[in-house]
């Protein structure tokens, strides 16, 4: 049995992001696929039993589970002793790139690949604002990646994986990335890690698959 237990789904880029951190840490791992499509999550079964924000990722560990994947990371950071922060001020820094992740850089892209890439369908309205709101938020972190390597400077730290959490998927959004050239050479240096695979490669998927 594996030390730690993963309920996840293939497409979804915050399960990605704790399974980046498993397998870049060769951590005893495996995943649990769970059924988003056909509404696994919505049943008082995984509420009740697995997490009751009704999301994944949900981490098991020495038989408690943990939910959202910026405290999923924290925790494997301290558990393993990698890609953590090295003092208080790297610390509060990384939680500043991973709460800016999770309310702009990666909710407004996930949110327009769900509606353009998975459910193909949404209203023209809408999935502009989304094209917009994206464009900005690359900016943003493609100019703070002028003259760095990762996030924090010169090593991945898990602010790093949280960000990436939806860079690999090729998913059609209408969103061109390639002007983003700090974002580009930076989603390629995370490649390069050791022990770095592709979402579909660590996780099961649910839609359009035969997993």
């Amino acid at each position: 049995m594996a030390e730690y237990k993963l309920y996840c789904m293939g497409e979804s880029g915050n399960s990605y992001k704790v399974a980046l951190m498993l397998a870049l840490t060769k951590a005893d791992w495996e995943p649990v696929w769970v059924d988003f499509f056909n509404g696994e999550t919505r049943q008082d079964k995984f509420r009740d039993g697995v997490s009751e924000m009704g999301e994944v990722p949900v981490l098991e560990h020495a038989g408690e589970r943990s939910s959202q994947s910026g405290v999923i990371l924290d925790y494997l950071a301290e558990r393993t002793g990698q890609f953590g922060a090295r003092n208080p001020q790297e610390k509060r820094e990384i939680w500043r790139w991973i709460l800016f992740d999770n309310h702009k850089f990666t909710s407004y892209f996930a949110t327009l690949r769900f509606f353009v890439g998975i459910q193909k369908s949404g209203d023209p309205a809408v999935i502009e604002f989304l094209k917009a709101r994206v464009k900005a938020n690359y900016a943003i972190v493609d100019k703070h990646l002028a003259g760095r390597a990762f996030m924090l400077g010169d090593r991945p730290t898990i602010a790093d994986f949280s960000m990436a959490g939806y860079i690999y998927y090729d998913e059609e959004t209408g969103f061109d990335r390639s002007p983003f050239g700090n974002v580009e050479a930076w989603a390629k240096r995370i490649a390069a890690l050791p022990g770095w695979k592709h979402p579909y490669e660590l996780m099961p998927r649910g839609r359009g698959s035969n997993a």
